[in-house]
C-alpha cells in the first residue's frame, strides 16, 4: 500500500503552535495549491487543503514559516470522521506532514508580537546579479588557479 503527497502552495494564515493534553505540540494550517490548468474562462483555479503536522515538525512549521510564504510538504493522506454541533456526521480529508520545506529564497522577516512584515533582500539580489556580471564577461579575478598535479581525486 501507498499513502504518499507531496504539496507545494502558500500558507494562507500564520501557523499557530498548541499542545495537547499529553503535552505534544500540534499545529494545523491551510496552503492554497493553484492547479496546473485555468478555467474555461482563463480564471486560475486554486485548491485549499488542510494540513497537520505533530511534535518536532510542527514547532519547525511556527518557528520559521508565515502567511503567504511558498512552502513544501511531504506527507500522507488522512481522513477521519466527526460529529458537528448539529449532530450531522462530517468526514475531514488532510495530509499529515512528514516534513516541511522552504520553496522560495530566504527573505528578511521582521517578526514582532503582532506583525510580521516581510522584504526581499535587495542587497543579496544586486551582489547576484553584480556576480552574474562578472562571470559572464569573462573576468575570472575571484577565482583561484589550481595546480596542475597529476594525483587528482578525480
Amino acid at each position: 500500500m501507498l499513502n504518499s503527497s507531496i504539496l507545494m502552495g502558500r500558507l494562507t494564515s500564520n501557523p499557530e503552535l498548541r499542545h495537547t493534553s499529553n503535552d505534544i505540540a500540534v499545529t494545523s494550517f491551510t496552503l492554497a495549491v493553484d492547479r496546473p490548468y485555468s478555467s474555461q474562462g482563463g480564471e486560475k483555479i486554486t485548491d485549499f487543503i488542510d494540513i497537520v503536522a505533530w511534535r518536532k515538525t510542527a514547532e519547525f512549521v511556527c518557528k520559521y514559516f508565515f502567511k503567504g510564504q511558498l512552502v513544501a510538504v511531504e506527507g500522507s493522506l488522512q481522513t477521519r470522521m466527526y460529529q458537528d454541533r448539529e449532530g450531522i456526521k462530517r468526514k475531514v480529508f488532510e495530509i499529515v506532514a512528514s516534513s516541511v520545506h522552504f520553496a522560495e529564497p530566504k527573505r528578511n522577516v521582521t517578526i514582532d508580537e503582532n506583525n510580521i512584515q516581510q522584504n526581499t533582500n535587495e542587497s543579496l539580489v544586486t551582489q547576484s546579479v553584480e556576480s552574474e556580471n562578472l562571470y559572464s564577461n569573462g573576468d575570472t579575478k575571484d577565482f583561484q588557479e589550481i595546480p596542475i598535479d597529476d594525483n587528482l581525486p578525480f
